[in-house]
């Protein structure tokens, strides 16, 4: 499928603030809401260049769907239209998180919000299966592709397996077996990478992000509360591969046990206002930043603010360095037989990647009560509570599946349907 007519700039910045404003559902949701815009909507887009830029993007460390819209508005407007892209991805998101992030440290009315966005959590389920619909379609050209999906689902949810191990495990699957059937030489791109301008890229946006942490380190010292946040939060952009879902055991052992920024109670609930709000899940660091600052002198929301921007630079800025420097790279292997295999491999193994959070989510959504079943192999599986089974959630799910899939209908209306929903439920309770 070729790509489509190029947006001009206005389009593509309207375009991603409406992804911003309805990215709710995490990755998953995220990931379904732009293949709905960018390709099936919009048409800015073909099938393959987007498969393409989400398998490049689940290979690098950070939050997979920023990174992916901040590729996509690269392809249609270069370094400018991935810088819109990628800060709409997220601010919208993270305006409304630093909003409720006071109203939690001032009144602690997590449950109150919880209950805004029930209709909302639901509607994400409907997103998700959308996704799976069409992405399955078009990425399951064979059986090895739907081997690929499935072992990778199993890998991820019952063994629990590193999330980077199993997608370079589909690449060198994929690699190998295109050896003996040779794919068609895609299409050349509009330029090939270039190793200077790509160090030069790198230095450039590297620098950008490293600045302001190096900046309060030397001002405030490395002990500060904000030089720590600044460090630990650029840490884990470089080192944690598979999103949010990966990073967030790493984050409660550095926030709650090591720094003391907030509690155990505190984490959870920070985690929920995030699920609960558009923008990709990992704006669960910006919460905690909050938290940081406004709990380390008595409630200073000037503080507190701070804590919440250094968060979120140091989790977003990384990701101008990956796609700037390295896309025109990943353009170029979609002239290799080898990576291009790998690559559709890759594919196919997202797919799984989306089952199982699918999963996962839906049993958070759907289901009250959770346990857990200890397996022989180590690893304890969610089990949910039959009884604690939520028919009104699971009937708005299934509305916005049929509508998503069987009619099409705008994303906005869903969206806006499913949370009137989820308020008239609440107002009748």
């Amino acid at each position: 499928m070729n790509d489509g007519a190029k947006p001009t700039l206005a389009e593509l910045t309207a375009a991603s603030f409406k992804v911003g404003c309805l990215g709710f559902g995490g990755p998953a949701g995220q990931i379904a809401l732009m293949h709905r815009v960018f390709v099936d909507e919009k048409k800015w887009i073909g099938e393959e260049r987007y498969l393409h830029a989400l398998n490049y993007c689940m290979l690098l460390p950070g939050p997979e769907a920023q990174q992916l819209a901040t590729y996509v508005g690269w392809l249609l407007h270069g370094v400018k239209g991935g810088v819109i892209a990628g800060l709409l991805f997220v601010i919208p998101g993270a305006l409304i998180v630093f909003g409720l992030s006071w109203l939690y440290a001032e009144h602690g009315q997590a449950a109150a919000i919880n209950a805004l966005f029930y209709g909302v959590k639901a509607a994400v389920l409907g997103f998700i299966v959308d996704a799976l619909v069409r992405i399955g379609r078009r990425s399951l050209r064979a059986a090895a592709d739907l081997a690929v999906a499935v072992a990778a689902f199993l890998a991820l949810y019952l063994f629990g397996l590193p999330f980077p191990l199993v997608i370079l495990a589909a690449a060198l699957f994929g690699a190998i077996a295109s050896r003996a059937k040779p794919e068609q030489t895609p299409a050349p791109v509009q330029s090939g990478p270039s190793a200077r301008k790509a160090l030069t890229t790198a230095l450039a946006w590297g620098a950008a992000w490293l600045a302001p942490v190096a900046l309060v380190v030397i001002v405030l010292g490395p002990r500060h509360m904000l030089s720590e946040i600044g460090l630990l939060f650029s840490q884990l952009a470089i080192v944690t591969f598979g999103g949010a879902y990966a990073v967030l055991a790493y984050l409660q052992q550095q926030a709650v046990d090591v720094h003391a920024w907030l509690t155990p109670a505190q984490m959870i609930d920070g985690l929920g206002l995030a699920e609960t709000t558009p923008g990709p899940l990992i704006l669960v660091n910006q919460f905690v930043g909050f938290l940081a600052g406004w709990q380390a002198e008595g409630g200073s929301l000037g503080l507190a603010a701070a804590g919440a921007l250094m968060a979120s630079w140091c989790t977003f800025a990384p990701s101008f360095v990956w796609i700037f420097a390295g896309a025109p790279y990943a353009e170029a292997l979609r002239r290799n037989r080898y990576a291009a295999g790998g690559l559709r491999a890759v594919s196919a193994a997202v797919l799984g990647v989306i089952a199982a959070l699918s999963l996962w989510f839906g049993q958070h959504v759907l289901f009250g009560e959770l346990g857990s079943l200890e397996t022989p192999w180590g690893r304890p599986l969610l089990i949910p509570a039959l009884a604690s089974f939520d028919p009104i959630a699971a009937l708005i799910a299934l509305a916005a599946a049929i509508a998503l899939i069987r009619f099409r209908t705008n994303a906005v209306v869903v969206v806006l349907a499913c949370a009137a929903l989820g308020w008239l439920r609440y107002v009748m309770s």
